[in-house]
């Protein structure tokens, strides 16, 4: 979906669980190069390729990536992306606190053993074993990728009118957003996420450890002057979102 010039959240469905699900990517370019904010579940090399084909951005102008956090929904497809065969180098960046785990150097802070018993029982008992031993598989070894370049909170990245990195720890510790300066548009990753309904929420409590840490975050954003939010899941919002964004800070529901 096109937002303004040089921003387009992308729309990548794909199947979990046999359920459809979707993911929000963001897709930022200029006369230069192109950057991609997070890089979805393994296998959606494909699926990325197809959507900035929509975009009429060529594959070759992807040039930067982002991974706003560790999880493997973001991380994914990082691997597959980097090593795609005839591509030109492309510079990944995250949050230092994030670097060990994207790297594979650490376990992801999620994988817990608990929660990788967890994940297979939740498994619907007619899936096939061989899905159920690939599925617990890459859990207990997801892709490694690399980061080449650390952010810090309040870095600017000169992309598509400017970007301002902001570190919004509690979905993890090193998360980043970014807001997108000509546009006024949060790209929120999983700080945010929009309700079936519509609505504006904070992140997922489920997927968040340290929530009191995540809702501090939110009153980080409220100092922006906010448009649009770009949320990896649930997608767009569009309203008083730095009035919102106030509210779900002070625990407001």
């Amino acid at each position: 979906m096109h937002i303004a010039k040089g921003i387009e959240m992308l729309e990548i469905t794909l199947q979990v669980m046999n359920k459809n699900e979707m993911i929000y990517p963001t897709l930022l370019w200029d006369e230069d190069t192109a950057l991609l904010v997070d890089t979805g579940y393994p296998g959606l090399l494909n699926a990325f390729k197809e959507a900035l084909d929509k975009c009429s951005v060529p594959w070759s102008k992807l040039r930067q990536i982002i991974i706003t956090h560790q999880d493997l929904d973001h991380i994914g497809s990082l691997t597959d992306i980097l090593k795609e065969h005839g591509a030109l180098p492309k510079t990944v960046l995250a949050h230092r606190l994030e670097k060990p785990y994207i790297e594979g150097s650490s376990m992801l802070l999620k994988h817990t053993p608990e929660a990788l018993a967890a994940a297979e029982a939740t498994l619907p008992p007619e899936v096939p074993e061989e899905w159920r031993r690939a599925f617990l598989h890459v859990l207990s070894n997801p892709p490694k990728g690399r980061v080449d370049i650390t952010l810090a909170d309040g870095e600017q990245l000169p992309v598509a009118g400017g970007l301002t990195v902001i570190h919004t720890p509690g979905h993890s510790p090193g998360h980043l957003s970014l807001y997108h300066h000509t546009s006024r548009t949060l790209i929120a990753a999983d700080a945010l996420t929009v309700a079936n309904n519509g609505e504006l929420c904070g992140p997922d409590p489920a997927a968040t450890p340290d929530m009191e840490t995540a809702l501090a975050s939110l009153a980080k954003l409220a100092a922006f002057e906010i448009d649009t939010v770009i949320c990896y899941h649930g997608g767009l919002y569009r309203g008083e979102a730095s009035r919102r964004i106030a509210e779900l800070a002070r625990g407001l529901h």
